[in-house]
Order: C-alpha cells, then structure tokens, then sequence
C-alpha cells in the first residue's frame, strides 16, 4: 500500500527563528538582467493585505522573473525589495517561512501518494501533519485518492495537490505562477474561491496569469508588463481586455 512507504529523509523541523510578518511588500526601481536580456526594468510597486494581484502581459513580459524575486529565489540586479520596510537579507530565515510558491514546477514526489507528499512538507515547515494534510487534501478534493501515487493523477489533480503543498504554512505572501493550467471550469472555480479566502484572511495573493476573462472576475488590482517595463498598475475594473489591448498597443 502506498501509505506504507516510508517518506524521505527531512531535515528536520525549521530552527528556531524570530517570528516574523508583514503586511506589505514593496519593490523599488527593481531590475534583473540575464546575461543581455533585460527581465525587469526599474519596475516600482507595492502590494497590500488582502489584494490578489493580477500580473498580467504577454509572453517574456517579466511575470515569472517579477513572481521570481518576491520569492526571493531571483536576485534583482538593480533596486530593493521590502517586506515590511525589512530587506530579504534582513528578515533572514523567518521571511521565507512567510511565502508560499506554486510555479510551473509543482515540487511533487510522483512516486509518493498525495498524503506522503503533503506531510513531507508539513514536517519540513515544522507542523503537525495529522489535521494540517488531512484539512488540504480535502481541499484539494483528494480525500478519496489520499493513499494513490501522485504518478497516477491527472494534471489538474497534481495542480490542485501542489496549490495546497503550498499553502499548508499559511504563508502571509503567496504567488502563483499560472495557477489555473490544467484545471476544468470546476477546478477553476473551486482554486479561485481558495484565492479569495487568502486575500480574506489577510495574504497578499499575486497571481501571474494569461486568461483576461478569469482576472476579470478575480483580481482587486491589475499589474501589466511588457518586455520588463511596468505599463500599468490599477485597481480591477471591468473591460480588462479592452483596456489590455489599448495598454499593450500603446507601448
């Protein structure tokens, strides 16, 4: 049986740390090259408890590198970050233990069940993995396929499974890059709600996405970028795409 196995080695519950929190973060005249290419340019902006961020622009806009740097895996080149008025390097552990990330990788052991994986992470952020796993997977809808390999799930299982390994810290930051790929209308649905309970709760939700139609009814504000350049930051208002088709045809 799948719930048999045992999970791999941990290092251990997190050392202990000053806690720490914040309820804003801001970016300033942040930029990142690669090599020639520029990612980002002197891009400037603040996020707030409670929004749910909509960082919206074409393919190579800078969304993934933007979602990047919040988490703290991409150094800016240029410019700061400030988690509540703290720099990254002056929050130190304690920062990291207050952002949740689902990228395009969804950090998944395939060959573990969906509760093997779940509890791997619970015990890496130091909690207490019987109601914490059990409480997200029945969020994710997995309670009946608790116990299968996560080899065997459907894409948008596996999505729904890495959206809940993320969250399982309560983290204050969660960003999302392209959270609703592979999911059925649904799916869709059920991940949004979970997005607005977040920003409910006091999270600052950024969610790097491509479907205007899904951050019409979804996001409080609208991030738009193009080739790295901050176009436009906005509160949500309806006839996003419109107003998208004027913003990106004007640059």
């Amino acid at each position: 049986m799948a719930q048999d196995r045992n999970l791999p080695t941990t290092p251990g519950s997190p050392p202990d740390v000053t806690p720490f929190d914040f309820d804003s973060v801001q970016l300033i005249d942040v930029s990142r090259q690669f090599g020639r290419r520029r990612a980002l340019a002197r891009v400037s902006l603040t996020f707030k408890s409670g929004d749910i961020v909509g960082l919206l622009g074409p393919n190579g806009a800078g969304k993934s590198t933007l979602i990047g740097v919040l988490a703290t895996l991409v150094a800016p080149s240029g410019g700061e970050v400030r988690y509540g008025g703290l720099l990254a390097r002056d929050a130190g552990t304690a920062l990291r233990q207050r952002i949740g990330l689902l990228a395009h990788e969804l950090y998944l052991y395939p060959e573990l069940s969906a509760r093997q994986n779940l509890a791997f992470f619970a015990q890496m952020y130091g909690l207490d993995t019987n109601g914490v796993v059990s409480a997200a997977l029945d969020r994710a809808g997995l309670g009946e396929r608790a116990d299968d390999d996560v080899q065997r799930f459907s894409r948008g299982m596996r999505q729904r499974l890495a959206l809940e390994r993320a969250l399982l810290h309560r983290p204050r930051l969660a960003l999302f890059d392209e959270p609703f790929t592979g999911l059925d209308d649904a799916a869709v649905s059920s991940v949004s709600e979970r997005l607005r309970a977040l920003a409910a709760e006091g999270a600052i939700v950024v969610v790097a996405m491509h479907d205007l139609d899904l951050a019409d009814g979804l996001v409080t504000r609208v991030v738009l970028l193009r080739e790295g350049r901050l176009l436009a930051d906005e509160p949500a208002a309806s006839g996003l795409r419109a107003r998208y088709r004027t913003a990106i045809g004007a640059a």
